[in-house]
């Protein structure tokens, strides 16, 4: 029997998954001017898919554990990105944008 209130769609812990996700990019690809293109949505979408599964976990009463961890890790690597979006948009000095 399946239950039909899971506003996760079946698909939960998909935040650290995201999250996750969003953060290796950093550590595995040496060439950031790559990764925060790709790291920016994946970040974001882990932040969405972390508050909506929070809020499940907290209307279940469940632990809300992982989708913490999920949302954590998705503010990390979205953060990161942001943050290399902008030194690369304040810096036109840079070889790479020349």
């Amino acid at each position: 029997m399946t239950r039909t209130d899971d506003v996760t769609g079946g698909r939960a812990e998909s935040a650290v998954l995201f999250g996750g996700a969003s953060v290796v990019c950093w550590f595995c690809c040496p060439f950031w001017m790559i990764v925060w293109p790709l790291a920016l949505p994946i970040g974001l979408t882990g932040v969405v898919r972390g508050v909506i599964e929070c809020r499940a976990a907290s209307h279940r009463g469940v632990s809300r554990a992982r989708p913490l961890t999920g949302l954590v890790l998705a503010v990390v690597g979205t953060a990161a990105a942001v943050a290399y979006m902008i030194f690369v948009f304040t810096h036109p000095d840079l070889p790479i944008q020349g």
